[in-house]
């Protein structure tokens, strides 16, 4: 039960999804490289987390609640998207999502590196990644996918490993 009243319940949801834009848009930018499912994918997340909402217990933050939702929305988009779908067709619109810091040849060809490698990786996989990247805790990233800290840590060891080996 959420201890909030009815009041604010109407008035905190609004305003902690937009303080929290960017984790949607972030996970948003991570399974859909195409504008308009991006677009999609943000709009079916904030439904998600709005039909979740009486269930958030606000003793718990809200951006990890928020990530378990995003994720999870994401991971059964980025499958009911991709079934038959080979992996080379996942790429033709990461152009778009490029660090626009990458001015130089060799620094573009990294970030596309790194966008083809995450790209390329199981939806459980991306999330691990998207949540490393910035900077989560062991305990977070676990907190978030619902994995142990010893399980998170051998993944993103294991990802890490991978990465090295393809770049």
């Amino acid at each position: 039960m959420n201890p909030l009243t009815d009041t604010d319940a109407s008035t905190d949801f609004p305003r902690l999804l937009q303080q929290h834009r960017g984790v949607l848009m972030k996970v948003a930018g991570t399974y859909a490289w195409h504008p308009d499912d991006r677009d999609d994918l943000v709009q079916e997340i904030a439904t998600q987390l709005w039909r979740a909402w009486p269930d958030y217990d606000p003793a718990r933050p809200f951006s990890t609640w928020m990530y378990r939702i995003a994720l999870n929305v994401a991971i059964s988009h980025v499958r009911s998207r991709t079934r038959g779908m080979q992996p080379e067709a996942w790429h033709e619109d990461h152009h778009d999502l490029a660090d626009p810091r990458a001015h130089d040849h060799e620094g573009r060809q990294h970030v596309d590196l790194l966008y083809r490698f995450i790209q390329a990786q199981p939806p459980l996989d991306r999330a691990l990644l998207l949540l490393y990247l910035e900077d989560h805790s062991y305990r977070e990233m676990a907190d978030v996918l619902g994995l142990s800290e010893t399980n998170v840590a051998t993944k993103i060891g294991r990802l890490k490993q991978r990465l090295r080996q393809e770049l």
